[in-house]
């Protein structure tokens, strides 16, 4: 008897998706919505409130995300002074784009 191949990348998904850690995670979820169209997939609070996952689609894309939870050393951008993670979003008018956000 074989086992089925398992789908290396979930339907819907890319190859590689962010998965990012912010102070204020439910904020960003509003403003990505706002700026960005994202649509909001899901959420996942803990007990304490904060988000324990999150994901949005944004175009074709998803963006994970995850409160900051210092006792765990999840640490956001703001905490950390800064990030060295870039990422590109590209859309068809940059200028209404911007506007938009």
């Amino acid at each position: 008897m074989s086992t089925p191949a398992v789908k290396p990348v979930h339907d819907n998904m890319h190859t590689l998706t962010p998965h990012l850690c912010c102070a204020g995670a439910a904020d960003a979820i509003e403003f990505y919505k706002r700026a960005f169209d994202a649509v909001e997939l899901g959420r996942l609070p803990g007990p304490d409130g904060k988000l324990m996952h999150a994901m949005v689609k944004i175009g074709d894309s998803m963006l994970m995300l995850v409160d900051e939870n210092p006792a765990f050393g999840m640490l956001g951008a703001t905490a950390l002074k800064g990030s060295p993670v870039t990422i590109h979003m590209y859309v068809p008018d940059v200028d209404a784009t911007v506007r938009q956000a």
